[in-house]
């Protein structure tokens, strides 16, 4: 078994039980996303929205690697501004695309005031999915509306979907290509478990398109 998921599952046991199979898969996924020059979206609410947020600033900049930019990136730059080309290609980093759909205020407010709130994430799907795409969506009952509509508008597109909710899943499940149900009822104790989930995730990814 690969290192990083070593560690996870000796720290989280019951993660290895319930969730390994679907954990691969969610890595699979990914891989193949970044790996066609595709993009991830993701989307939550509450708590799931901060981990929204945490997973595309993880896949955006250096998580636990350094990504520096290629040297021939290095010499565009020069070209465009030798001046300021060594400063920006220094402090540059590696991306793997995600966008949190969580944190567009003006766009969320202005279309739940003057369309419909519970589809403020599905509209946002519709404007940046594209197929071969990925949706993560994040509940912990598996039932958020605003997060199956995205779901639902992700799968029209022929995305693909993601679930990271709780033991039962809820309406998730019919949704998503693959859905890690942490085997917990609580809400804080599903959240305890998405965290070092996606974090091994990121990690999987960073070690997969970063050597340095």
């Amino acid at each position: 078994m690969n290192a990083i998921l070593e560690k996870l599952y000796a720290k989280y046991p019951e993660l290895q039980e319930a969730n390994a199979e679907q954990i691969e898969q969610a890595y699979q996924m990914l891989r193949d996303c970044f790996r066609n020059g595709r993009k991830l979206l993701v989307c939550g609410n509450g708590g799931s929205a901060a981990d929204a947020e945490h997973i595309v600033g993880e896949l955006m900049k250096g998580f636990l690697k350094q990504r520096p930019v290629p040297d021939s990136f290095r010499e565009k730059l020069s070209e465009v501004d030798g001046e300021s080309a060594a400063y920006i290609s220094r402090h540059l980093q590696g991306a793997l695309p995600a966008i949190s759909l969580v944190g567009h205020t003006a766009l969320s407010t202005a279309y739940a005031n003057d369309a419909a709130p519970d589809l403020a994430f599905a509209q946002q799907v519709y404007g940046y999915g594209k197929p071969g795409d990925v949706l993560l969506g994040i509940s912990t009952s598996g039932n958020s509306p605003n997060v199956l509509h995205a779901l639902r508008v992700a799968k029209a597109i022929g995305m693909g979907t993601i679930g990271l909710t709780g033991r039962s899943g809820g309406r998730m499940n019919a949704l998503c290509d693959t859905s890690i149900r942490v085997p917990y009822d609580m809400t804080p104790d599903i959240q305890e478990r998405h965290l070092p989930i996606y974090h091994a995730l990121c990690i999987l990814i960073e070690e997969e398109f970063f050597t340095s």
